[in-house]
């Protein structure tokens, strides 16, 4: 059963992570009607786990293979294009970080999409997002369209009075002055357009979109930011570095507004202002960074940001697990390339190949240390420094001790656990220590990390009895031993003077009382009346009595057979036991006039589906029905009418004098004529087949049929009449 388990955890660690969003219940909380309704006890096993690890402290992993997959996934193409160049850009450079090799093939599109957009007076955010989808997939673009481009940009630029407008149109000539090192790319007045642009901040660090909006957003400070860093390299002459220091100033300003989560996770967050331009915490977090990593690059000197306050906003981007929308998913996947290569600090995130050891297995702890994106660490050493038991304030399990570093395997390896460390849900607490003094100066580890640490181990099931009490006396009646560990078969008989007791005893690896998170014995009647109780211990005897005359309310006084089942579950107990007893015949007084009676049992949704009972029927005898010759004499009857009405006919002298010559009123007249005729017939169908709804539809349509052809064919004859009379 615990292989099943330990492969569904497995399946889960790499959700671990976003535990930190999702503040889950106690499992001391977890009502035993759970139990009921899982049924599978390894996955109630693994629900209780997954609540452990939660609630130990937050698992951070960097970027793995689970990205790569989602990435194929959310970025698909139609027909190898996409709906504009801007997804165009996020899907190729979300493959392009994240080293997709087998990616769909988009850049022949891309390139028709490129071509198209530069070749014609189009706007400078599709300009900006051409030429961002060209870095990456490298088109060729005439110089004739370069030489317009920028000509465009540079005019953009002058008449730009918005924060947007400056950030595609700076933007644009980058990407230009990086793609293409001919074109001669400067802003002569690089600080008066600074100046412009450093007029959208306000004295918090947040930025404004235009002048005439006076709330201020987060994200728009790191779409100034990456903008400024832009006008930084774009100057032809060195900026005055006063507005530098005002600006670094500035950003200090933001990060002392950032958000934080207990265990250090920090992000930035917009008030929701404006529906069009609010962004949530994912896209602000990852534009501030993004502003933060161009201009860091684009100037020189330090920017005085702590390094914690780096590795926090690592923990956020790697702590949302992977994004189910393609934006957000870019948005992280380009703000962690941020952070593998900004300038102020590169944090190095600490993670473990598996959260969960077994004590009897001798599991190792092993502990890999990389950037965010999951490439390799400088030479460092990792330190144990102390171990506490989830939920326990008291002093650490283990003393400091240094893990052992694998060449081969890029691992720091614990090989053997302390003593101390037993079954149970631990917070272990690390130490990263840079070994060059100038990897400090690149690199954040933050002063020490928590990570959870669930022990496992098979728990020791002995002095396992169950036995008849006399109620009154306690004197034993009969007694069994039970081997918890195989199916047992026994058999009990007892009255509602007498006592039921069962008992036995847990114990650790290391010989310590062990206490599961759930102990249940359950008794079903043969009605399928079931009734469960909590199995209470004290150190490491379990026992549960039960009083049979204080139960046979509860027990609705049905006497018969009980099944007996035991049910012992804990995530750490590799051995968890869901087992049959054997069963007990209870004989219980008789019900009272106004006793409870059992609750109607619930039932299987699924019996529905099954076969229904037969149904068997008489149908009455037909009627008699009259002789033939009467029904062959009042047909003919029904057709004597008929008859008279062409005898009549004959009778007046009928002809077609007066049917028209011309073409086109001899077709009106023969369509009537049809008309007529197909309303005949489809009395003939509704009295053969057809229903009263689909004769008066039929009829419908014949009607505006013969309205129409009708009237132009009497008009015809009213008209050759009129003419008759003239002459």
């Amino acid at each position: 059963m615990w292989v099943e388990v330990e492969a569904q955890i497995s399946s889960r660690q790499n959700s671990l992570h976003s535990c930190a969003r999702q503040r889950l219940q106690k499992e001391e909380r977890i009502s035993f009607t759970l139990i009921e309704m899982a049924r599978s006890l390894a996955g109630f096993l693994v629900l209780l786990l997954v609540i452990s690890i939660c609630e130990a402290a937050s698992l951070f992993q960097p970027i793995s293979d689970s990205h790569r997959s989602a990435a194929l996934e959310l970025f698909t193409s139609d027909h190898g294009s996409f709906k504009s160049l801007e997804e165009t850009y996020e899907a190729l450079r979300t493959f392009q970080i994240l080293g997709i090799e087998k990616k769909p093939d988009v850049t022949a599109a891309a390139c028709r999409s490129i071509s198209e957009t530069v070749g014609s007076s189009s706007t400078p955010k599709d300009l900006f997002y051409a030429l961002k989808a060209n870095s990456i997939a490298q088109c060729k673009i005439h110089e004739k369209a370069s030489e317009g481009i920028i000509s465009s940009l540079k005019a953009a630029v002058s008449g730009a009075s918005l924060l947007l407008d400056f950030y595609y149109s700076i933007g644009g000539l980058v990407l230009i002055k990086d793609q293409s090192s001919k074109a001669d790319i400067r802003l002569a007045d690089a600080e008066g357009v600074f100046r412009s642009v450093k007029a959208f901040s306000q004295s918090d660090g947040r930025w404004r979109y235009s002048s005439n909006n006076p709330e201020s957003s987060a994200f728009a400070a790191g779409i100034a930011l990456e903008t400024l860093a832009g006008i930084v390299s774009l100057a032809s002459s060195e900026l005055d570095q006063s507005l530098i220091s005002t600006l670094k100033n500035d950003m200090s300003k933001l990060f002392d507004s950032i958000e934080k989560y207990d265990d250090g996770t920090l992000y930035f967050d917009d008030k929701l202002v404006d529906g069009h331009e609010y962004q949530g915490p994912l896209s602000t977090t990852s534009s501030v960074l993004r502003g933060l990593t161009a201009f860091a690059a684009a100037t020189t000197g330090n920017i005085n940001l702590p390094g914690d306050k780096i590795l926090g906003l690592a923990k956020f981007f790697l702590g949302i697990g992977v994004p189910g929308d393609a934006k957000d998913f870019f948005y992280q996947v380009d703000a962690l390339a941020c952070l593998e290569s900004n300038r102020v600090s590169v944090p190095l995130i600490l993670s473990l190949s598996s959260a969960v050891l077994s004590l009897n297995k001798k599991d190792s702890l092993k502990v890999r240390v990389t950037t965010v994106l999951g490439s390799k660490a400088p030479p460092l050493t990792v330190k144990l420094v102390g171990a506490f038991s989830s939920g326990s304030k008291d002093a650490s399990l283990v003393e400091s001790q240094e893990l052992k570093f694998d060449q081969g395997s890029g691992l720091h390896i614990l090989n053997d656990l302390p003593k101390s460390i037993d079954v149970g849900s631990y917070t272990f607490v690390f130490e990263v220590v840079l070994q060059e003094p100038e990897d400090e100066k690149v690199y954040v580890t933050g002063s020490q990390t928590k990570v959870p640490v669930f022990v496992t181990g098979i728990i020791k099931i002995e002095n396992s009895e169950i036995t008849i009490l006399d109620s009154d006396l306690g004197s034993v009646e009969s007694q069994s031993k039970l081997d918890l560990a195989a199916k047992n078969a026994v058999s009990l008989s007892a009255n509602h003077l007498q006592k039921l007791r069962l008992s036995f005893q847990l114990t650790t690896p290391h010989g310590r009382a062990f206490k599961p998170h759930q102990a249940f014995l359950k008794l079903r009647h043969e009605s399928k009346v079931e009734h469960i109780f909590v199995v209470g211990n004290s150190g490491k005897q379990f026992e549960i009595v039960l009083n049979f005359l204080g139960l046979v309310e509860k027990f609705f006084y049905l006497s018969g057979k009980y099944d007996m089942e035991l049910t012992v579950g804990d995530a750490a107990m590799e051995n968890s036991l869901l087992v049959a007893i054997g069963h007990i015949e209870l004989d219980l007084p008789e019900a009272p006039e106004k006793a409870p009676r059992p609750p109607p049992q619930p039932v299987d949704p699924y019996s529905r589906y099954g076969p229904k009972a037969e149904i068997t029927h008489i149908f009455r005898a037909p009627e008699k029905r009259p002789p033939p010759e009467l029904s062959l004499a009042f047909l003919g009857l029904t057709i004597l009418p008929l008859l008279g009405f062409l005898i009549g006919l004959l009778r007046l002298g009928v002809n077609m004098k007066n049917f028209p010559t011309k073409p086109v009123p001899a077709t009106f007249a023969v369509l009537f004529h049809v008309g007529i005729g197909a309303v005949l017939l489809l009395y003939v169908f509704f009295w053969l087949k057809l229903d009263l709804f689909q004769t008066l539809k039929a009829v419908g349509f014949l009607g505006v049929f013969l309205v129409f052809v009708g009237h132009r064919t009497l008009s015809h004859l009213a008209a050759a009449s009129a003419k008759l009379k003239s002459a």
